[in-house]
Formats: structure tokens, sequence, C-alpha cells
């Protein structure tokens, strides 16, 4: 794989802003005469800010019919994520905006401040059955501008006032900020909390992930709510071919350590346009290793860089998922750690109050 000229880009996983052609946009492409002039004139490019627009949905709960996934239901407070993995599955979903899923992904973001009454109201509908709702699925509730918004914090507040179960997934010790809620919830069985470790080098994650929490920030989280008595899981994910899976079993002995409840493993998926914004991504940081990590991907994907089929999406095929399998359960055997099934109680659900009126049971 060849050498990108451009530098990379400082601070973003996504190395270039460019529109997908499926749908028919408007390309994008840099002059570079106009930029070798413009630098001339006015110095360096200006660093790239994250611009956030907050818009009011009328929806909030997003449902699903996939039948090789946990849940029927999430929740997604932001559009877009500050993290800036570039091997997000979720980037793709910015072309519906019009937006580029390299940059604009992680630079343009929308948050939805009335999430927690729009939940609110669907909840107290008299036909709501509940079922455990998923936060973290697309975007992560825990992304920095949650600092500032805090609306997965009104969320959760909800679903405890309403008894209504709820998992987390997220790769920031930000969820420590709402340790109070996590904890009350789980008391009531209604709360199970997964965090993400992808690798143990903080350079390395700084180029995968660069806005998110460090490994040992993460693991340092894990512990936490393990102590704390919250039903935890470490997700290392994705497992990236000759770039992270030499991590794998040095994460599952520190979650064990950690007394976290229970760990897992996912492969490297390539949706639509996140595959060349990977490659691009390759082709700036390791070069050299480029076309082997590829030509492993798509020896698991039966010869594609993504296979996007039920089930087979999250169980890869061939000799290399079979030994990453292998792999992961021996360091689970030896650590003492077992596989997430969270068993959440939707039977204490009650329909929570809407616009002050009380309630009469």
């Amino acid at each position: 794989m060849e050498r990108r000229i451009d530098p990379a880009v400082a601070g973003r996983g996504a190395q270039s802003a460019d529109v997908p052609t499926r749908f028919g946009l408007a390309t994008r492409e840099a002059d570079s005469d106009w930029r070798d002039h413009m630098e001339a004139l006015d110095g360096p490019p200006v660093k790239l800010r994250t611009e956030v627009i907050e818009e009011r949905s009328k929806t909030i709960l997003s449902f699903n019919r996939s039948p090789d996934i946990f849940f029927d239901r999430s929740i997604n407070a932001y559009r877009g994520c500050e993290h800036g993995c570039v091997y997000c599955f979720a980037r793709p979903t910015h072309v519906y905006q019009d937006l580029s899923p390299g940059l604009d992904f992680e630079t343009k973001l929308f948050a939805k401040p009335n999430a927690a009454n729009l939940l609110r109201e669907t909840l107290a509908k008299p036909r709501y059955s509940p079922k455990p709702i998923a936060m973290g699925t697309n975007t992560d509730p825990y992304q920095p501008i949650e600092g500032r918004y805090r609306i997965t914090r009104e969320v959760l507040k909800v679903c405890l006032e309403a008894r209504h179960p709820v998992t987390i997934t997220t790769k920031s010790n930000r969820v420590l900020a709402d340790l109070d809620l996590i904890e009350e919830l789980a008391r009531h069985r209604l709360v199970a909390v997964a965090i993400s470790v992808t690798s143990l080098d903080p350079k390395l994650s700084g180029k995968l992930e660069p806005r998110a929490a460090s490994p040992l920030k993460r693991l340092a989280a894990l512990g936490k709510l393990a102590e704390a008595g919250i039903p935890t899981h470490c997700s290392i994910a994705p497992v990236i071919p000759a770039i992270t899976d030499q991590f794998m079993e040095e994460i599952v002995e520190r979650a064990a350590a950690l007394k976290v409840a229970s760990a897992g493993w996912i492969p490297l998926r390539l949706p639509h346009e996140v595959a060349p914004l990977f490659r691009e991504w390759l082709s700036v940081h390791f070069p050299e290793r480029g076309d082997k990590v590829m030509s492993i991907v798509r020896s698991i994907r039966d010869g594609r860089d993504n296979d996007p089929g039920f089930f087979s999406r999250l169980n890869p095929t061939g000799v290399w998922a079979d030994l990453f399998r292998a792999r992961f359960r021996v360091a689970c055997k030896r650590a003492g750690i077992g596989k997430g099934k969270f068993e959440l109680d939707c039977t204490q659900f009650r329909p929570p109050e809407v616009g002050g009126q009380m309630r009469l049971l």
C-alpha cells in the first residue's frame, strides 16, 4: 500500500471529507494549487473545530427487526461522534444529512436537547410495552459534547423514574459522571454497561480513536463500575487484524482482574464508505502493512471488504477468524471471565408522568 503524501489530519480519525456518490451528492475535491496559494498567503490551514447543531426531533426511540442483535429499540441523543473512531460503522449515516462520513461525521455534530421529553411522552403512551433500550449503538452517548449538553443523563433520569431497563455502550470514562443514577438503576436490575477497549497502546488509540478516552481510563472506569456492583462488560471492539489483535489476551486479563463480569469481541466491519476511509487511514499511518491488514479482512469476509448479511456480519469465517475465536476463548478461560448475558427486569415498568400530571396509582 502506497503512503499518502499529504500529512495526517491532526487530532482526527478520518483523513478526508469526501462525500459518497451512491446518493448522487455533489462531490468535493481539494485543489492543490489553490491550497498552496492560500497557505502562502494566510499560513497553514485553520485547525478543524467541532460544530454542534441542535435539532428538534419528533421521535427518539428507533426500532429495528435485526435478528442478530440483542435489542429491538435504541436511543441516539447525538448524530455524529467527536471520538472520531476511523472504523466506526455508523459513519455512513451522516450521508443522510448530505454530509461526509469522514471529517464531517466527527466535526459537524447534531444534538437532540428534547430527547428526554420525547422519551417520557413515548413511555407514557397506553400501548407502550417495555423492553431494554440500548444507548450507544450508533454514536457514543458519552462523547465530549455530553459534558455540556447532559442529554444522556436526562434520559437516564426518565428511565429511572419509569423503572425502564437500559443498556449503555461507550468508549468514555465520562460514564462515571452518572454513577449515581447508574447505581440506582442497577439496584433495580435495570442497567448494564459495556465499555469498548480496542488496544492498550495510547499512541495507537490516539490515531484510531483520537478523541476517545485513553485505554487505561476506560479500564479504570470498568473497574469502578464493577466495584459499585453494576453489571459490566468489556467489549474488545473492533478487533483489527495486524493492528489491534495483539492486545486481545491482555485486555481480557486486565478486565478479569478488575472483576468485570464478562467480555466479548467483535471483528472489524467496513460498510459502505467506511472501507475507503479505513484504507486511507492505513495509507497514512500504516502503509507498510496496509495490504496485509486488508488481505486478512477480506479473508474473513468471504473475499470482500465487508459482509452485510445478518448473522454472518458478526461471525466471520476462515482461518484467521477461527484463530481469533480460539485465542479469545483460551484467554477467557485462563482469566476466568464469562460471556456477556445480563437479564434486566421489565416487570417494574411504570409509565412516567407527563406535563405535571400526577400518577393516580
